[in-house]
């Protein structure tokens, strides 16, 4: 059946850090979402420093009078020589699927955590699977999940 597309609004928090590979992944995330018909101003885009900055910007946004039917997380945590790599991944990760289950809003968690720069280069390739292409699909799916839920 589909879903009504024109009255749907997304954010999308997109990480700074590592900011080469992100914009890739970007990139497949609005390619996905206008290619599925969502137009740019059903869009907001909102750039924090790093992914561990993100959790906290998604509850702000959660907070506002706006209402998003999805919000998508962007970001890149490569993997180092020190457990910093844990914390960051762990903390990000944990805060988003906090948010995402006390609001009931879907929040889609696009931040790749690799173990180094080929891996990250090679998931968010324009050419091949791009896990920003990949997180907006998701968010669409979710849509429609939650609506046919809300039908039922």
């Amino acid at each position: 059946m589909g879903i009504e597309k024109s009255n749907i609004t997304v954010a999308i928090v997109v990480s700074n850090f590592n900011r080469a590979i992100v914009d890739r992944l970007y990139s497949g995330a609005i390619s996905t979402l206008e290619r599925n018909g969502i137009s740019e101003e059903q869009i907001e885009v909102i750039r924090v420093p790093g992914a561990f900055e993100i959790p906290v910007t998604v509850k702000a946004l959660l907070n506002k009078k706006q209402y998003y039917d999805v919000i998508i997380t962007l970001g890149v945590i490569i993997r180092g020589e020190t457990p910093h790599f844990e914390y960051i991944a762990n903390e990000c990760a944990h805060g988003i699927s906090q948010l995402a289950i006390n609001s009931g809003t879907p929040i889609i968690f696009g931040v790749l955590t690799v173990n180094n720069k080929e891996q990250a280069m090679k998931r968010s390739d324009n050419a091949g699977k791009n896990k920003g292409s990949e997180a907006a699909q998701a968010a669409l799916d979710m849509i429609e999940t939650l609506r046919d839920i809300k039908s039922l």
